[in-house]
């Protein structure tokens, strides 16, 4: 999902993963953080890429945001 164009400020927060074949649940978990992340006050959007090595940026109005 590609996040839509911001104003800043705002911060960007940076996950890498490397997905080993028998991560059946990778997909399962990787929709459940989604979601989570949706519910956090401040949470801005999200765009990831994955082949063997995932890269996610998730998007966040404020540092307080992202500790919470």
């Amino acid at each position: 999902m590609i996040a839509k164009t911001l104003t800043p400020p705002y911060y960007a927060v940076i996950f890498t993963s490397i997905k080993k074949v028998e991560d059946d649940d990778y997909n399962q978990m990787a929709e459940k953080m989604l979601e989570l992340a949706n519910k956090q006050s401040g949470f801005l959007g999200v765009e990831s890429a994955r082949n063997e090595i995932g890269i996610t940026l998730s998007y966040w109005k404020d540092l307080e945001s992202i500790k919470n």
